[in-house]
């Protein structure tokens, strides 16, 4: 390994440790360490919501992705800014104005607890699977850096080492340290993106023929019959990509607890736009740096560069492409990617269990470190949370394969699995007031069935649904149900209520 980018490297985690620590102040209770006291700046949340959603997987695949199919998630970002307008005026006045701290409490106020818990439980079993096909794609070009420095590191070591340095600050400063975090991270790989773009450009010649070939349109305006396998129609970009948007922005824990901790609803509100177009201009810079190869190699296939899929290009451009220091940097800016995601989801994982779950987590904890000797302050079951989650996120991660399929393409597919029921559950609470939580309950169920069936289905038979479909699926499959279960009458019970209205 070259000594630059050692060097960079090393800067890297000293700069993003020093700042993170200097401005997270440790808080007093586990509601500061989950929500940093509903204090943090418009601007630093819409960083932090942009490092979150983009994560290794946007850095690493959307250049194989451009170089592939061209500037089409570009044209995804537009889906998702028309996503994000309907959740600034629809879904954040429920959550600001009811100063709630997890996503799932508006379900538990408007059907009860139960209907909270299985959304809850949705939530922490996608993000379990989510996180860990990230993490796996994070470590490709880490450990392809340190092999042909010729110091063979195994996936696993790579992997705590990751998880160790993310899980000591995420520890200590809670989401306030996760979003400053988050914040020096994204800066530090939008700036690389941006630098990637500008070497590529200087003698790039081939531009007529990257037009000719379709490396410059924003959609596939021509999928060949296959409207709905392909993510990047027109329609599956811009409706699916709004729905998708909706769903991941206006009821996904990890988004939205950001938005929770803003000073006020316009705060918020900023911040979540003002994410749309932060978003939009990274996918657009990744975009071109996949097109650029693209043009650089001449328009050689994947098979005649060597590469097994697309994701291993950018990777080997980092590697052996940049000259020294600027490799370290753009290797620090994999790092930030792969952190930034973690830390949230960690940090996310642990407010939802004590948030959605009652009482009953922390109360366990405390007993356990009673039992072993230990004095549980107010930040103990949040912290053990964290590090259970931290461990179970590792274990996942080893036992997942590396495969040919693009990895944002795979992450967002599993994420689709809950996004669409848990959507289809707000919007049955907003649109039906007549709704019971036994209806709520029935479809969600029915619904996170009726998914996991479709896309075993699907991947047996040789069906391909693109991932900005799998959300209205999701959604028809539960208000369809809940629908039918309000035409029957509800076993009158001594004493029992069912929630009609929302509070």
């Amino acid at each position: 390994m070259r000594p630059a980018d050692i060097a960079v490297i090393c800067l890297y985690f000293v700069v993003l440790l020093a700042v993170t620590l200097t401005l997270a102040r440790r808080g007093r209770s586990a509601g500061d360490f989950l929500s940093a006291h509903h204090d943090l700046p418009w601007w630093a949340l819409c960083l932090s919501l942009v490092a979150t959603e983009t994560s290794t997987l946007t850095f690493i695949s959307v250049p194989g992705v451009g170089y592939t199919s061209g500037l089409v998630f570009a044209g995804l970002a537009a889906g998702y800014l028309i996503g994000r307008v309907v959740v600034a005026v629809w879904f954040l006045p429920l959550y600001i104005q009811g100063r709630m701290s997890s996503a799932y409490q508006y379900l538990g106020r408007r059907f009860g607890h139960g209907v909270q818990r299985i959304a809850a439980g949705a939530f922490l079993l996608t993000r379990l699977v989510a996180e860990g096909v990230r993490l796996l794609a994070g470590m490709l070009p880490l450990v392809w850096l340190l092999t042909h420095a010729g110091l063979p590191v195994g996936r696993g070591a790579v992997l705590v080492a990751i998880m160790m340095v993310t899980l000591a600050y995420t520890l200590f400063g809670g989401l306030r340290a996760v979003v400053w975090s988050d914040s020096v991270q994204l800066v530090i790989y939008l700036f690389g993106a941006a630098l990637c773009v500008g070497l590529l450009w200087c003698g790039a010649d081939g531009w007529h023929d990257a037009w000719r070939a379709g490396r410059l349109a924003l959609f596939h305006v021509r999928p060949g019959g296959r409207w709905f396998a392909d993510p990047f129609t027109p329609a599956a970009a811009l409706l699916g990509g709004a729905i998708l948007s909706v769903a991941s922005h206006g009821t996904d824990q990890l988004m939205v607890q950001r938005l929770l901790a803003a000073r006020s609803l316009r705060a918020a509100r900023m911040a979540l736009i003002g994410s749309a177009v932060l978003v939009g201009v990274l996918f657009t810079l990744l975009s071109l740096v996949g097109v650029e190869l693209w043009v650089r190699s001449g328009g050689a296939s994947l098979a005649a560069l060597g590469f097994r899929s697309a994701d291993e290009l950018f990777p080997h451009f980092i590697v052996t492409g940049l000259p020294a220091g600027l490799s370290g940097l753009l290797v620090a800016g994999v790092l930030s990617a792969t952190m930034g995601s973690l830390s949230a989801t960690l940090n996310a994982m642990a407010g939802s269990v004590l948030t959605d779950f009652g009482p009953v987590p922390a109360r366990v904890l405390g007993r356990l470190a009673a039992s072993c000797g230990w004095r549980a302050g107010p930040l103990f079951a949040a912290r053990a949370l964290t590090a259970f989650w931290a461990v179970a996120l590792v274990g996942v991660t080893m036992v997942l394969g590396e495969g040919t399929k693009s990895a944002v393409i795979l992450g967002l597919t599993v994420a689709g699995w809950s996004y669409g029921p848990t959507l289809g559950a707000f919007l049955f609470g907003m649109l039906c007031p007549a709704g019971r939580g036994r209806d709520a309950a029935f479809g969600g169920v029915v619904s996170l069935a009726g998914m996991a069936a479709l896309m075993m289905l699907a991947q047996r038979v040789g069906w391909v649904i693109a991932f900005p479909w799998l959300v209205p699926a999701g959604i028809g499959m539960m208000l369809v149900p809940a629908c039918l279960s309000m035409m029957f009458p509800a076993p009158r019970v001594a004493g029992g209520a069912d929630s009609v209205a929302e509070k």
